[in-house]
């Protein structure tokens, strides 16, 4: 699956050529992948009610309860041009749809380790088709980088579910992390909306997260830790922490970033938890913000209730089991 949606030309990608896709060896939950081009297209035409649930199917059917399947990944170059010229109406849910592709699942999951998780467990295969889950994000993962021009001009959008969804599908790229980080930074420095800027926040730290996750994994510091240790800068991955501290230690930033950036910073960082940062989030005026973090892409999946208590529940108290009650 990786090898095929890097293969993809572009003139292909742009053209809306589904002919050149090899949909039929990669069935979807409910049916055959050659199903796939046509509800795409029905998508991508004028007709609003036809596109409406022709998302909802795509929705079903290439990402079903959380799990994604491998034909998913062949329709994200077409879903990013589809939200770039279909219905405006809809640009917020297709976007979405492309970050929960190329993010692994998470369902009841708040914790420090894997509210910003990106990757799949490498034994994880989905039962269809007996890919591993991993690969298709990986595949969605490459095919995001390679449109990052698609996706820019929506971080200014009137529209504020679109602004926070590509914050959402932008932390998943895998590539152009320093370019991509700076204009998220550029439109928080601006943003206006509680919960866009909550949604900028951990885009940045989940950029930062996965930066230092590949290293790890690949044991050595990519070129442009290089340049910037070169240019007497910390890395992205380190410089971020400290800026998400900065952010919640804060008192005179709003509260919804404080919060976000705590979040963030748990998520970053290792170790005991602050007792200022404690006592920030089991505040009974935090408890009041869990409607707007609803409003945050990242935090529904977590708890459909009140994702944000849960959150903080699973990233203050690990050990104690979960009671939305």
């Amino acid at each position: 699956m990786r090898t095929v949606v890097s293969a993809i030309p572009r003139e292909v990608r742009d053209g809306f050529r589904y002919d050149q896709v090899p949909w039929q060896r990669y069935p979807h939950f409910y049916g055959p992948g050659e199903e796939v081009p046509g509800l795409l297209a029905k998508l991508a035409s004028g007709d609003a009610e036809a596109a409406r649930r022709a998302l909802g199917t795509l929705w079903e059917g290439l990402h079903h309860q959380g799990s994604t399947i491998a034909v998913a990944a062949l329709a994200v170059p077409f879903l990013l041009r589809i939200a770039a010229t279909g219905s405006p109406a809809l640009r917020a849910s297709t976007l979405r749809l492309v970050a929960e592709i190329a993010r692994c699942q998470h369902f009841g999951d708040g914790s420090r380790e894997g509210l910003l998780q990106v990757a799949e467990d490498p034994d994880d295969a989905e039962g269809t088709t007996l890919c591993p889950v991993d690969w298709t994000i990986q595949a969605a993962r490459t095919a995001i980088s390679a449109d990052l021009h698609l996706l820019f001009p929506f971080l200014p959008d009137p529209d504020p579910e679109v602004r926070s969804a590509t914050a959402f599908v932008l932390a998943t790229a895998t590539g152009g992390t320093p370019r991509i980080s700076s204009a998220l930074h550029s439109r928080l420095a601006v943003e206006d909306d509680p919960a866009v800027r909550v949604s900028l926040i951990l885009a940045i730290a989940q950029l930062a997260r996965e930066d230092r996750v590949e290293q790890d994994e690949q044991d050595e510091q990519d070129e442009q830790d290089e340049r910037a240790a070169e240019d007497g800068q910390a890395p992205e991955d380190e410089q971020a922490p400290a800026w998400a501290r900065a952010l919640w230690s804060d008192a005179a930033q709003p509260p919804e970033t404080r919060v976000g950036a705590a979040l963030a910073w748990l998520c970053l960082v290792d170790g005991p938890v602050p007792d200022e940062l404690r006592t920030l989030l089991t505040d009974p005026r935090t408890d009041r913000l869990g409607e707007l973090f609803q409003q945050v892409p990242w935090i529904p999946p977590v708890d459909y209730g009140n994702g944000l208590r849960r959150c903080i529940h699973e990233m203050l108290t690990p050990d104690v089991p979960w009671n939305s009650a």
